[in-house]
């Protein structure tokens, strides 16, 4: 992933697809896509000023083990199970001399939990043996951890070490090929034509922004889009409702006015945190 952070003058005159897409339409520059991108930035960080991380985590192994526990599940599910995971192996080494089926069972909330259990296992035994008990701090290392691919290394890079990194999850590649960000599918060439639109210094807080937005509003099946905040911006408006009435019962959490999916939520979250496994909603 380069250091690419505003168009040259080379690229800038480059044709790039119409937003609209209709037979009429003159091809969007490449100039007029990137200021048209960084607003829609803009106006997300005025939507979600508070977006963060969506894992509860207190150091760069909880969240290096969340990420992983959160593939085909949701945070709030994670959430809701490492707090006994932790409690039981707070430290690489002994996650590592874990009890397989053990591990198993205090995971199994979260689906896969076999599967998962055996990344664990293998990413605790190298981060003791390899990395003195410590996860490192580059994308090279941590992909080399069992379980461990770029979107998991660079939410732990972005959110426990301060390193720019974007994570190109199912709600982030959906959310900008709907904007005609990138027509890509695979994770690694969308996560290198974002990053050629943006300084590097956004990347991680425009992934948290564009999650958000993914879960709250943009769904996959069903987008809020009376009640979008961008929705002048979006070369995908109509998609989904636009009524705003109906569309205001389409939001999910804050937005909906429901919790959140951390238990432990940053102290500026405005919505109502999620309850423990096993409590009543």
């Amino acid at each position: 992933m380069g250091e690419q952070g505003s168009a040259d003058s080379t690229e800038a005159s480059k044709p790039h697809k119409s937003v609209k897409g209709s037979k009429g339409a003159r091809p969007e520059s490449r100039l007029a896509l990137v200021r048209r991108a960084r607003r829609i930035n803009r106006e997300l960080a005025e939507v979600y000023p508070y977006a963060h991380p969506e894992l509860d985590f207190e150091n760069s192994f909880q969240l290096l083990v969340a990420t992983v526990l959160s593939a085909q599940t949701t945070d709030l599910r994670v959430n809701q199970t490492t707090p006994a995971l932790f409690a039981a192996y707070p430290t690489p080494e002994d996650m590592a001399a874990a009890d397989p089926e053990a591990l198993e069972q205090l995971i199994r909330p979260t689906g896969f939990f076999r599967a998962k259990a055996k990344s664990l296992l293998g990413l605790s035994a190298a981060l003791r043996d390899r990395f003195g008990g410590e996860v490192p701090g580059r994308l090279e290392d941590l992909v080399t951890l069992p379980g461990v691919g770029r979107k998991t290394a660079n939410v732990v890079l972005g959110n426990a070490f301060g390193v720019p990194g974007l994570t190109v999850d199912t709600h982030f590649g959906r959310l900008v090929r709907r904007w005609k960000w990138t027509a890509q599918e695979d994770p690694e060439k969308v996560e290198a034509e974002i990053a050629a639109l943006f300084p590097k210094s956004e990347w991680t807080m425009l992934s948290h922004r564009i999650i958000f937005h993914g879960r709250r509003v943009c769904h996959a099946r069903k987008p809020a889009c009376g009640a979008c905040p961008i929705a002048p911006l979006c070369p995908a408006y109509g998609e989904g409702e636009t009524d705003p009435d109906k569309a205001k019962k389409l939001l999910k959490y804050e937005m909906g006015g429901q919790p959140g999916q951390r238990l432990r939520p940053p102290s500026d979250y405005p919505g109502r945190p999620a309850a423990p496994l096993g409590a009543a909603e």
